[in-house]
């Protein structure tokens, strides 16, 4: 059957981060609605962001588009040209290779939830800005930038 139920799928807490990466993330619960609908050429998450945390590290896709449409609370846009602010039924598109690092930030009090949307092309490199990680969606490791194995 098509319908995805979701509160069948389960509920993954926090990062695949090294330990060092995850602690801002910690908190993000993600449900995999694509995986659980079977999709193979895009990957749409369903995502809670508690107050404080935030989506990820920032970062940027190397083959892969991402979109985000936010569908309840307020979440803080980071990316090279500053901070926007998103709301309830606003969203935001990130072109791949265009090394505009981004992220959210639950700036709010309350729990923000918000669809990504991203095209799981195999050759995809994420690339962070801040701190000195990547991860290739050929094996899913996350590794230094010159390489090496975390």
């Amino acid at each position: 059957m098509p319908k995805v139920e979701i509160t069948a799928v389960p509920l993954q807490k926090g990062t695949g981060y090294p330990p060092e990466f995850n602690a801002a993330s910690a908190e993000r619960l993600r449900r995999r609605l694509g995986d659980a609908g079977g999709l193979a050429d895009f990957g749409v998450n369903l995502t809670s962001l508690p107050p404080g945390n935030w989506s990820s590290q920032r970062h940027w896709h190397s083959h892969e588009d991402e979109f985000i449409y936010l569908i309840e609370g307020e979440l803080t846009l980071v990316d090279d040209s500053g901070e926007t602010v998103l709301r309830a039924g606003d969203c935001a598109a990130f072109p791949k290779g265009t090394r505009n690092g981004h992220h959210m930030i639950n700036k709010s009090e309350e729990v923000a939830v918000y669809l990504e949307i991203g095209s799981r092309h195999r050759d995809d490199l994420t690339t962070c800005s801040d701190v000195d990680m990547m991860s290739a969606n050929a094996d899913g490791r996350f590794v230094h930038k010159d390489g090496t194995p975390y």
